[in-house]
């Protein structure tokens, strides 16, 4: 087989009229020649050697009214998760502190709402004044917004607010009949139109096709502006949920996936989020190589599952010679 050039293919700048059958052709590419592109690409914004550094707390965990088919916080489901109350703005802050101190550069707070209401905004603004003060980015996933509240949260300081299009316009209401795909998009016309920047990615391996992972990329990659974080999660099988028995993705499935993201929306952070205790150390290496550059690190759950131990984490970095990228 004959391949072009692939030089003359990378996008040296952010497209936003991908198709589906170029997005295809990617995925369809031999591994080596895929990963060669994706990194070409990936050094054209950034240094390859750094790795964005977030911490992530859940401050409200369980009790959801969603019944999104991957989630232990879903009330809908028997999955052993307590819901509890909001956590104190102290409480919060000790744990920034704390994520700062560990080498953070990102604080994410996440509450296991369908939308804030506004009392809960008020103690939610405060913890995003006070992670600030800290000279720590600031992130939130608080469900559905109102453009008057993604507005409330940009006046707080708030940086990234991560709300993610999971899978496909098509396998969308296999794994969520709660919300709409449209009322995602809505709340990220609100945080965009607010000044906010937008984190929004989504889950592989819930028994979606490729198909399904070339449209959930082609939604993000020809939205008006393409998020600048790119969380791409790899399924945490949780007893309970309906997706918890789902075959196991391959993992080199997952790091092509990773390589269409980076070449597709080449400016943004694409980020290893959760899944990360079911990838060997060889996957994870690959998923940097294709253009991977953000984890999630220093505390050893995620919301309700496992993530790598800060230990762990620090020790893969150094043996592939990588670095915290600057905050």
């Amino acid at each position: 087989m004959t391949i072009a050039d692939p030089r003359a293919e990378i996008p040296g700048t952010p497209r936003h009229d991908w198709t589906r059958a170029e997005i295809g052709a990617l995925f369809d590419l031999p591994l080596a020649e895929l990963m060669f592109r994706a990194q070409t690409a990936h050094r054209r914004h950034f240094d390859p050697r750094e790795v964005q550094i977030s911490t992530l707390l859940s401050i409200k965990t369980g009790g959801c009214p969603e019944d999104c088919a991957y989630c232990p916080q879903s009330a809908h489901y028997e999955t052993g998760v307590t819901a509890s109350k909001l956590m104190s703005v102290d409480a919060v802050l000790a744990e920034a502190n704390a994520a700062k101190a560990a080498g953070a550069t990102r604080f994410c707070i996440a509450a296991a709402w369908r939308s804030p209401r506004d009392h809960d905004l008020d103690a939610v603004c405060a913890m995003v004044e006070g992670i600030k003060e800290l000279s720590l980015e600031s992130c939130a996933t608080l469900g559905m917004l109102t453009a008057d509240q993604a507005g409330r949260l940009k006046q707080a300081g708030l940086d990234y607010y991560n709300h993610n299009l999971d899978t496909s316009p098509e396998y969308y209401e296999r794994i969520i009949t709660t919300r709409t795909y449209e009322d995602r998009l809505d709340t990220l016309a609100h945080v965009r139109a607010a000044g906010i920047h937008v984190c929004c990615g989504g889950i592989i391996g819930m028994g979606e096709t490729r198909d399904d992972r070339i449209g959930m990329i082609e939604a993000l990659a020809t939205l008006p502006k393409h998020p600048e974080s790119v969380p791409i999660n790899l399924l945490a099988q949780v007893e309970g949920t309906p997706v918890s028995r789902g075959q196991k993705l391959d993992p080199l499935e997952f790091v092509r996936t990773i390589a269409v993201a980076r070449l597709t929306m080449p400016a943004s952070v694409v980020r290893l989020a959760a899944g990360r205790p079911e990838m060997s150390d060889e996957t994870q290496a690959l998923c940097f190589l294709a253009g991977a550059n953000s984890i999630f690190y220093g505390r050893d759950m995620l919301l309700t599952t496992a993530n790598p131990g800060e230990r762990h984490d620090r020790s893969l970095l150094d043996r592939l010679g990588m670095v915290a990228m600057p905050g």
